[in-house]
């Protein structure tokens, strides 16, 4: 058995050394780029850069603060950030024992205690 895997790699490393297969290794001399040639670093930030150029558009930071803390009855929230799963986050259960509003981590909801006294 041990004699079929000695075989085997030999086998894989003079194809990837014949360039047959393509090697598994990283290289990460080169910048990387996209399909286009355009170097991802590039391309990220100018999309950053002109998106925040526009002042007329409200960041997600800001509509999320727009949203009231949603009150919960109990001492824990659990937040899937919608109704429908497939446009949501894994389920966060978000302990509500502090004073101040509860964050969620994944999507910024806000969720406080709602008191009955």
């Amino acid at each position: 058995r041990s004699k079929k895997k000695t075989m085997a790699s030999k086998l894989l490393k003079a194809l990837i050394r014949s360039q047959i297969l393509p090697s598994t290794r990283r290289h990460f001399s080169a910048p990387v780029t996209t399909q286009l040639g355009e170097p991802t670093d590039d391309l990220v930030g100018n999309h950053t850069k002109k998106w925040m150029q526009d002042l007329s558009k409200k960041s997600p930071m800001e509509l999320i603060n727009e949203v009231p803390p949603i009150k919960v009855k109990g001492r824990t929230a659990a937040c899937e950030g919608d109704t429908n799963p497939a446009l949501g986050h894994p389920i966060e259960f978000i302990c509500l024992d502090l004073h101040e509003p509860a964050v969620c981590k994944y999507c910024g909801l806000r969720y406080v205690q709602d008191h009955h006294h």
